[in-house]
């Protein structure tokens, strides 16, 4: 009966125990881990300012069916330079999950020596050519745990790269919304300027007829003025906004995108989902939930390098020598072997790097809190916004609607010699500030809308587009 040599034993040990290596431990889940993150903000079954029910359906920014957006989007996700340093980030992070699990593999070197045997050389005159092959048997999870941890570090930056790509389509569809409000709102200028010239003009030929005096001129004068710097203050407003797209869209600054003049429209309430389907919609929520994951692997990788590490190693060499004869050599020769590395003072240091790891654990859970409860305000902040924009909006219409009936009324009474100029200048500047009110929330809806897209998570490409693209 052949009897088995103690290296052999120890591989046959070595193989396995590394066949009932232990498991790393278990992450919770998405809402048990925000039960223990924020235990005392438990979700409700349903959004407090939604008003449609119904899943999230991707796909928002075709909502605005407006092409232009669509296509500045477009350019944006290409060109914008913010959203580059993402993507490379995204890259480091595949590159670094890599590199950690390739430590789970064999790792085999070929080694190449030829000595000098004249004078000036090492002397030895040996040649040596070789394999040699190394594999750590991770019996406790510390390199699964080194890998786990860059795995969950590359999901958390691709995540946050995600939320990158909305949040700049939200800042474009805004920023795009600003510049047309802004040219609008100078339009709006524009008009009552003109308006108000000819209220001067007015002004000046009753009092040259001796139906009025210097007063109402002064004062026509003075609100001329008034709309004329109003312009010039818009007119500057409407550059930085549009300046401000460019930026966002990698352009240079030049102020030569064109813009619609009306802001686009979009009907229908949003369907909301359910506020506990956030937290595995919301690309943001989801990354930071990967970090907590990294988080309880470095953990487990820091408690495994406190215990013994087990390698098998192997190699197949030849070596020759013109300078002295080797003797008893086998040429090539292999071997087999294995290797115990086992702590036993440390300082303490293992042990600190555990303590390290579960505070990092800590601090990991505590900003998952922070996130998932920031996520849910601005759901909620967004659709009381928009309610509210909408209401407003409908109030505001019907002031500037009455303030344009009730300026209309006013310059006939002045024409008939039944009102007076100043009444008519009040409320001409009445009824401008209605009227821009009223441009105001209306742009403020729709970015109110946009606000509420993105803190949803649903994704503003529609499933035919997103597939096309990734076709």
């Amino acid at each position: 009966m052949r009897t088995i040599s103690f290296k052999q034993q120890a591989l046959l040990l070595a193989l396995a125990s590394a066949l009932g290596a232990c498991a790393l431990s278990t992450p919770p889940a998405a809402d048990e881990l925000y039960r223990q993150a924020l235990p005392a903000a438990p979700l409700p079954g349903q959004w407090q300012g939604a008003t449609a029910t119904g899943p999230v359906v991707p796909g928002w920014l075709e909502k605005f069916q407006d092409p232009q957006l669509s296509a500045l989007v477009s350019e944006a996700l290409l060109n914008n330079p913010d959203l580059k340093v993402v993507a490379s980030r995204v890259e480091q992070a595949a590159a670094y999950a890599k590199v950690a699990g390739s430590s789970l593999a064999p790792q085999v070197n070929f080694i190449a020596k030829d000595g000098l045997a004249q004078s000036g050389g090492d002397g030895s005159g040996i040649s040596v050519v070789g394999l040699f092959a190394s594999w750590e048997l991770d019996l406790w999870g510390r390199v699964r745990g080194g890998r786990e941890f860059a795995s969950q570090q590359y999901a958390s930056a691709a995540a946050d790269a995600e939320y990158a790509r909305q949040s700049l389509v939200a800042l474009v569809t805004k920023s795009y919304l600003q510049a047309i409000e802004a040219g609008q709102q100078k339009q709006l200028a524009q008009q009552m300027q003109a308006s108000s010239a000819q209220l001067l003009k007015y002004a000046e030929e009753r009092q040259r007829i001796g139906r009025g005096d210097g007063l109402e001129v002064a004062q026509a004068q003075a609100a001329l003025q008034g709309y004329m710097d109003a312009v010039q203050q818009l007119e500057l407003a409407e550059t930085q906004a549009v300046r401000a797209l460019e930026v966002s869209l990698g352009r240079y600054p030049g102020q030569t995108l064109k813009l619609p003049a009306q802001l686009p429209r979009v009907a229908g309430d949003i369907p909301a989902g359910l506020p506990s389907d956030l937290l595995e919609r919301r690309p943001d929520v989801i990354a930071a939930q990967r970090r907590v994951a990294a988080a309880f692997a470095r953990v487990d990788e820091a408690k495994a390098a406190r215990l013994p590490r087990l390698s098998l190693t192997a190699n197949i060499n030849t070596v020759s020598s013109d300078v002295f004869l080797l003797k008893d050599r086998d040429n090539p020769f292999w071997g087999l072997g294995v290797s115990l590395l086992a702590p036993i003072f440390t300082g303490g240091a293992l042990q600190g790097q555990v303590e390290v790891r579960s505070a990092e654990q800590k601090q990991a859970v505590a900003e998952y809190a922070k996130v998932g409860a920031r996520a849910f305000a601005e759901v909620e902040n967004a659709f009381s916004a928009e309610i509210s924009a909408r209401k407003r909006t409908a109030i505001l219409t019907r002031s500037a609607a009455e303030n344009q009936r009730a300026l209309d009324l006013a310059g006939v009474r002045v024409k008939v010699g039944s009102g007076d100029m100043r009444a008519l200048q009040q409320q001409q500047l009445a009824t401008y500030a209605a009227q821009s009110a009223l441009l105001r929330m209306q742009s403020e809806f729709l970015m109110q809308r946009t606000n509420a897209y993105l803190a949803l998570g649903g994704g503003f490409e529609s499933p035919a587009a997103d597939a096309a693209g990734k076709s």
